[in-house]
C-alpha cells in the first residue's frame, strides 16, 4: 500500500475529533470556494444533500452531524478510517453502508490537489449523494460484489467506482451536471470536466471497467449516465457477467501518457 503524510485524528473520549484553527481555516477556504464553483454544474440530487446535510462552513464537521442526516435519509452512515485503507476494508465499510472518512484535513500547500482522500473530499465530494436513495442504493451493491470478487475483478470494479461514483457526469434536463465526488470537491476539474476538452461518451458500464485511468491528472474521459437513476438500474444488473465480459475484451488503450518514473 502506498505510504502518506497525513495522519488521521482519533476522536478523544466523547467522540469528538478536536482540529486546529487552522485547520478549520483550510475547511472554510475549501468549502467556502467550491460551493461557489458548483453552483450551476453540480446535479440537483448533489445541491439537494448539500442543503439536507448543512455542511458548516467556519469548521470541520463532526462524523456525527453528517450520520444523522443520511442515516434518516437512506440508512448509510460514514465511518472514521486512517488515510488510506485496502481494498478490503473499503468493500466492507460499502457493503455494510458505511462510507470511509478519514478524519485528517490537507495543508494550505495541497489545497487544491492531494492523493488521499481527505475528509473534506470525503464529506463534501461524497456524502451529499447519500442522501440520494439511488446513489446510495448502487455504492451499497458495489460494496458487496467487490467484497465477493476476486483481486483480478477488484480492478474492474475499481474502473467502473472511478469512472462514476468518483468521476461521473449525468443528463439532466437542465443540461450536463456532475455528480462525482473527485470531480465536484476539485475546483479544477469541476470546470474542466464540463469545458470542451475532456471527451464525453454516453456511460456503458463494460466501456468504464476497460478504461485505465490516472488518478494525479485530469480525466481526459468522462462517462454521461442518461439520468441519475441509471445508477439505481445498474445496481439490479449482472455487474459480475459485465466484469467477466469486460475481462475478456481486455483494456482500452490509456488516453494519457504513463507516469514518469
Amino acid at each position: 500500500m502506498k505510504t502518506t503524510q497525513y495522519v488521521a485524528r482519533k476522536p478523544d473520549e466523547s467522540g469528538f475529533i478536536h482540529y486546529s484553527e487552522a485547520e478549520h481555516q483550510v475547511w472554510n477556504t475549501l468549502i467556502t470556494r467550491q460551493l461557489k464553483v458548483v453552483e450551476g454544474r453540480a446535479c440537483q440530487e448533489y445541491l439537494d444533500g448539500i442543503e439536507q446535510i448543512g455542511l458548516p462552513l467556519e469548521r470541520i464537521p463532526q462524523l456525527d452531524e453528517v450520520n444523522r442526516v443520511l442515516q434518516a435519509t437512506t440508512g448509510w452512515r460514514v465511518a472514521r478510517v486512517p488515510a488510506l485503507i485496502p481494498f478490503q476494508t473499503f468493500f466492507e465499510l460499502l457493503a455494510s453502508q458505511q462510507f470511509p472518512v478519514a478524519t485528517f484535513i490537507r495543508t494550505p500547500e495541497e489545497l487544491d490537489y492531494l492523493q488521499e482522500p481527505d475528509i473534506f473530499h470525503e464529506i463534501f465530494g461524497h456524502c451529499p449523494m447519500l442522501t440520494n436513495p439511488w446513489f446510495a442504493e448502487f455504492t451499497h451493491t458495489y460494496g458487496k460484489l467487490g467484497l465477493a470478487a476476486t483481486k483480478e475483478e477488484r480492478v474492474y470494479l475499481a474502473r467502473l467506482y472511478w469512472l462514476t461514483i468518483e468521476f461521473g457526469l449525468v443528463d439532466t434536463s437542465q443540461g450536463r451536471r456532475i455528480y462525482g465526488g473527485g470531480i465536484l470537491s476539485s475546483p479544477k476539474e469541476t470546470l474542466y470536466a464540463l469545458s470542451d476538452q475532456p471527451e464525453h461518451l454516453p456511460f456503458d458500464p463494460i466501456e468504464a471497467m476497460r478504461t485505465p485511468y490516472r488518478i494525479d491528472i485530469l480525466q481526459p474521459l468522462y462517462f454521461v449516465l442518461p439520468e441519475l437513476k441509471r445508477l439505481f438500474e445498474l445496481a439490479h444488473e449482472d455487474i459480475m457477467g459485465m466484469v467477466q465480459r469486460a475481462m475478456q475484451m481486455g483494456l482500452h488503450a490509456p488516453k494519457f501518457p504513463p507516469k514518469a518514473a
